[in-house]
């Protein structure tokens, strides 16, 4: 969960899909933008993803690969944000 409710922190992310392999997740404990920025960066941070947007409304997070999108290192890399995937 966010302690750090950055209002000036974007609610979205947006994704400029090039190509690849695109999966959607439902995160779970997003409240802010903060939450958005910390999730972005961790999931951008996995080799091989080219693209990720979050929507706080939604809870959704679009990702984008060059290759296979590993659905455990997604995983990881939320809970490194401080959220979970949903069940």
């Amino acid at each position: 969960m966010c302690d750090t409710c950055a209002t000036d922190a974007p609610t979205t992310t947006a994704v400029g899909v090039t190509g690849g392999v695109t999966a959607t997740y439902d995160v779970v404990g997003m409240t802010c933008g903060h939450c958005v920025n910390s999730v972005s960066t961790e999931v951008g941070a996995i080799e091989g993803v080219t693209d990720v947007a979050v929507d706080l409304s939604t809870g959704k997070v679009t990702v984008v690969s060059r290759s296979p999108i590993d659905v455990d290192a997604i995983a990881t890399a939320i809970d490194e944000a401080g959220y979970r995937l949903a069940s």
